[in-house]
């Protein structure tokens, strides 16, 4: 199914229908080896995500940052799209909703998502995650996600110095050949977020997105021109 909004992830400056500045910032490379990437909450539901087929490979994220500062300055930033890059030889020419694997297309108006209650938003390979993450699921939190070190995942998402601050690029503590996660704070922070893929003309698959909802069209100049509130779906 078509997306209901415009699309604005990984146009630099400042792109026709939003009047937000955007930086596009590389996060490193995801090995997709099992053709499955999963979109998720990490720090919640990683593992458990929404899931969508892309061929297997390892490919560039990047993420999309607005800048909503009224003075444009560079002084108020948001990630407003992560994005799993898998080709960018053609443009895009079309935007689909993604559905769970097996699951119903989304009604008019509804989306299938991400919902995100620790301010974060990653891609992973499921299976990777299933593979190479400790057995325990109630020890990720102590051992993996902030256990005091420089290599948590809570640290790497702190330092500055690794990719950019909010973002992180780690490999899965039992990784046997560089499996990994790609992480970014989510915008605005927890909510439910749109998960979409964007297509060739031909319909060849271009890229995956998360929609953190920051960037958007300019605002209407009559506020009864505005379009309902969108309805939410899990």
């Amino acid at each position: 199914m078509s997306y209901f909004r415009p699309l604005f992830a990984l146009l630099p400056g400042t792109p026709d229908g939003t009047s937000h500045p955007q930086t596009v910032h590389e996060l490193g490379v995801l090995h997709v080896r099992s053709g499955r990437v999963e979109a998720s909450d990490p720090y919640v539901s990683l593992g458990d995500g929404l899931v969508t087929a892309v061929p297997p490979g390892s490919y560039p994220v990047r993420v999309t940052v607005a800048d909503v500062s009224e003075e444009r300055d560079g002084s108020h930033e948001r990630e407003a799209y992560l994005s799993l890059v898998v080709s960018d030889a053609a443009p895009v020419a079309e935007v689909r909703l993604v559905s769970p694997e097996g699951a119903e297309p989304s009604g008019d108006g509804k989306f299938y998502g991400v919902g995100v209650a620790a301010g974060t938003v990653a891609f992973a390979d499921p299976e990777a995650v299933a593979a190479y993450m400790p057995p325990q699921e109630d020890e990720w939190y102590d051992g993996v996600f902030d256990n005091d070190s420089g290599s948590s995942w809570f640290a790497r998402q702190d330092d500055p110095a690794h990719y950019r601050n909010g973002c992180a690029n780690v490999t899965l503590p039992l990784a046997t050949d560089g499996e990994n996660v790609v992480l970014s704070h989510s915008g605005w922070g927890d909510g439910f977020y749109p998960v979409v893929t964007t297509h060739d003309a031909d319909g060849a698959l271009l890229g995956v997105h998360i929609d953190l909802l920051v960037a958007g069209p300019d605002e209407p100049e009559d506020e009864e021109d505005e379009e309902a509130p969108v309805t939410v779906r899990a």
